[in-house]
């Protein structure tokens, strides 16, 4: 399928030569006409793809109240940023704030801020939750206040850079053109663009960066080194290895050269790199199924089934069992949080 984008991306290889990884990702996802998610909202049955919060409510009721918790454990501040990068729709946050009015001061004290760049999506989000403020980025997110901040499937949709092992050093994964014109990809030489990662891996092997990961990470780590807390959960694992790229589209896998701009794209989150960036503040990284269970999934899906029968009741259990169990997104997904220098993490967390 050739998209309006195609054309571009190929003048610009033709003029300049085969780009990154990470460049061809960024266009298909953030140009400004073409990109992704500045033209669509992508999110649901009628989309390419769902998250959590999208399957049950008792996703974000569970993180909701690991917040609360955390707020509480933290001397509840009468004034804290209550952030979310990447919010989607707002039904995370919107979970959140509902079950965290069950907890005496925490909504009061809130000051909800979404880091979003797409304006569709903003727009959804205000639906949902419209005493929200929007930012831009990470370093935009108010610093008056104690930070406690969500990322759901944030970051496996930041533009990663490949390197693939050579027999004695690495080369760059790159977008080009055959001869025909038609994207491929395509090698370039790389040396020493990942130091360290011979010990762990065979000629053909691919390794994946992030390279805005550290700095994103670092800023939170700063943010809630004396107050506050932070929980991510993605899809991925520790220490990136093979190619994890993917491209979605209307809930079908696809390659990812086929059609930029008019498909989702997104790679494996890479948990060390988190951890590492996180100035010692990171706790273990665990499955989200053992994080729910932790957190009380369980318990609380036994009580809404208590209402529930035939077709309902059938989907809520789907929901619990994709949610939590190992083989659909209990183990796939991985959670970490960070917290302030010394502890504590949120519950939930160790």
């Amino acid at each position: 399928m050739t998209t309006p984008l195609t054309d571009i991306l190929a003048a610009r290889i033709r003029a300049d030569g085969p780009i990154s990884m990470s460049s061809y990702m960024a266009e298909c996802l953030l140009h400004p006409t073409h990109g992704y998610y500045t033209t669509r909202d992508p999110f649901g049955a009628a989309g390419d793809f769902t998250t959590a919060p999208e399957i049950s409510q008792m996703f974000g009721e569970m993180l909701g109240l690991s917040m609360a918790q955390a707020w509480m454990e933290q001397g509840r501040p009468s004034r804290f940023i209550l952030a979310e990068l990447g919010p989607g729709r707002g039904t995370l946050m919107a979970d959140v704030l509902r079950v965290g009015r069950a907890v005496p001061g925490f909504v009061e004290a809130a000051q909800v801020v979404f880091v979003e760049a797409s304006e569709v999506l903003r727009r959804a989000q205000a639906t949902r939750v419209p005493d929200a403020k929007w930012v831009d980025s990470v370093d935009q997110i108010p610093a008056d206040a104690p930070l406690f901040l969500l990322a759901n499937e944030f970051f496996d949709a930041l533009p990663i850079r490949q390197f693939q092992r050579q027999k004695v050093d690495w080369a760059e994964v790159c977008v080009g053109l055959d001869a025909d014109g038609t994207l491929q990809l395509t090698l370039r030489p790389a040396p020493g663009a990942v130091p360290g990662r011979h010990s762990d891996t065979q000629p053909g092997d691919i390794v994946e960066l992030c390279p805005a990961l550290p700095g994103i990470v670092a800023e939170i780590a700063a943010r809630v080194a004396d107050r506050g807390c932070a929980i991510i959960v993605d899809y991925g694992d520790w220490r990136s290895l093979g190619d994890t790229v993917q491209a979605l589209r209307a809930h079908t896998p696809e390659p990812i050269l086929a059609a930029p701009g008019a498909a989702d794209l997104t790679a494996h989150v890479d948990f060390e790199a988190i951890a590492q960036a996180a100035n010692g503040q990171a706790s273990a990284m665990i499955p989200q199924g053992v994080l729910l269970e932790r957190l009380g999934i369980t318990t609380r899906a036994q009580t809404l089934a208590k209402g529930l029968t035939g077709a309902a009741l059938d989907a809520h259990i789907a929901a619990h069992r994709r949610l939590t169990h190992p083989d659909e997104m209990g183990h796939l997904f991985k959670a970490i949080a960070l917290g302030p220098k010394g502890g504590p993490f949120p519950p939930g967390f160790v």
